[in-house]
């Protein structure tokens, strides 16, 4: 689904992205804000969690510089999300190859949401 990362950009479905993005298992891509850049906080991924997703992969930037706070991760988790933390092409490959796998299996595909930082 994710074809190319590069910093600063991503590109989806033949289309670059120059800002930070919420890629939905469905090929949604919504513009992805966060309060402050590099703090990743509780709502910072309200939004997503309210997708009811099986999966949330964070992509925190090129460098990891990032951070998803506590905060975050708790509300995650305590909604039974499988949440899922690495540098952003790290966490694209993963994106790409859970939604893969999803694909393959039988029955009921996974709800997957990357939010990925593509900068520092």
């Amino acid at each position: 689904m994710i074809e190319e990362y590069k910093f600063g950009q991503i590109t989806i479905g033949g289309k670059k992205y120059n800002f930070d993005a919420e890629v939905r298992w469905t090929g949604e891509v919504l513009q992805w804000q966060r309060k402050e850049s590099h703090i990743i906080d509780f709502e910072d991924v309200a939004r997503t969690v309210s997708q009811r997703p099986d999966t949330i992969i964070i992509g925190t930037g090129a460098y990891g510089v990032a951070r998803v706070t506590p905060r975050a991760e708790k509300l995650i988790k305590d909604q039974g999300i499988e949440l899922i933390i690495d540098k952003t092409e790290e966490a694209i490959k993963t994106f790409n190859i859970q939604l893969q796998e999803s694909k393959e299996e039988e029955g009921r595909k996974k709800k997957i949401i990357g939010l990925f930082h593509l900068t520092c």
